[in-house]
């Protein structure tokens, strides 16, 4: 089947299912409201799935060429001390937003993408086969079509980037509040924090937001100091954490959610890029492969809603764990004792032999 896509949101979803849609044989136009792509942006993680995705719309060695591999992470105590490593099979490559950004708009016709566009009425746009609401957790077409909004979690993410680069991921969880630090695709560092939303600081004022952390952190071991150090007021992105509910099937009509629009989740399983890529992938195969859109769509939900429920699920469970501010040595001897049990189940064969 062939036809028209109106995409809202030229972000990675957006500019991803556009590029999924073209390689599909249909037309696509794509809406944003900036301006233009942002240059640069903290790191994200593309795990096997989103790279085998990326290599289906031909983008996969550009990619990488602009990313950093990783095998291992490990969680640490403040102190320096590591509370368990954990491998990453097939490992993850760590890319920039905007390099990201940057390969998906280029691999698009020009004047796929009409930059600088809000729409504010989802209900008046041109008319299409299909669209799909790639316009983020606060999607005006979700909010049109659904009527649901976000669910504010608990907690209050901060994150940026510093100059010089390292070479392993590390999260460091605290009583109430997390620090990771990974290497970004452009050569800087990438570092977030995570903190309870009543002891998170308060205000846009950048040099008190820096003092802030810096009062937050103080003590933690000497990586998370010497990031801090680094951190220039005015460059910390500052947020309130949210996801999406569930909200019941991810199409209605010729309209399909994709993304944040559909699955917004906690970040901390560093999931969210990935799975927006592979939205783009699935519902792209569809239409190519079904004859009406309605069966497209439906088919479209059907592989992509079970698995992003459960991550957002489970994505909520490792924002509280991490950030708990009670109980933290059972927390510490639940996720020491699981990973006993994983290199346990990965040393010796079913009838108890080592490997």
């Amino acid at each position: 089947m062939r036809g028209s896509a109106v995409v809202v949101g030229g972000g990675i979803g957006g500019l991803a299912v556009a590029r999924a849609l073209h390689l599909a044989g249909w037309e696509a136009v794509v809406l944003e409201r900036s301006p233009a792509p942002p240059r640069r942006g903290t790191a994200l993680g593309m795990w096997p799935a989103a790279m085998g995705a990326l290599d289906a719309l031909g983008l996969g060695d550009d990619v990488r060429r602009r990313s950093v591999m990783c095998t291992r992470a490990e969680i640490l105590r403040p102190d320096g001390r590591t509370l368990t490593g954990v491998g990453v099979p097939g490992g993850v490559q760590l890319v920039s937003r905007g390099d990201l950004l940057d390969v998906l708009a280029r691999s698009l016709p020009a004047g796929t993408v009409q930059w600088g566009v809000q729409v504010t009425d989802p209900r008046m746009l041109p008319a299409a086969d299909l669209v799909v609401a790639a316009d983020g957790i606060h999607s005006s077409v979700r909010s049109a079509h659904w009527a649901v909004g976000p669910r504010v979690l608990r907690t209050v993410a901060f994150r940026g980037t510093v100059p010089g680069a390292v070479d392993r991921i590390t999260e460091t969880w605290g009583p109430g509040r997390l620090f990771g630090i990974t290497p970004n695709g452009d050569g800087t560092t990438n570092w977030f924090a995570c903190v309870r939303a009543g002891s998170a600081p308060a205000g846009d004022d950048p040099v008190r937001m820096t003092d802030d952390l810096h009062a937050l952190f103080a003590g933690w071991h000497e990586d998370v100091s010497a990031v801090l150090a680094a951190v220039e007021p005015g460059t910390v992105d500052r947020r309130r954490l949210s996801d999406v509910p569930a909200l019941g099937p991810y199409v209605r009509g010729n309209v399909a959610l994709l993304g944040d629009a559909a699955h917004a989740m906690a970040p901390n399983l560093g999931r969210g890029a990935c799975e927006t890529i592979l939205d783009a992938v699935a519902l792209a195969r569809a239409v190519r492969e079904e004859h009406r859109v309605e069966t497209a769509l439906r088919r479209y939900d059907r592989e992509r809603r079970p698995a992003t429920r459960r991550l957002v699920r489970l994505a909520r469970l490792a924002n509280r764990a991490s950030t708990l501010e009670r109980g933290i040595p059972l927390r510490d001897a639940l996720v020491r004792a699981a990973d006993g049990a994983r290199r346990q189940a990965t040393s010796t064969s079913p009838t108890g032999d080592t490997r």
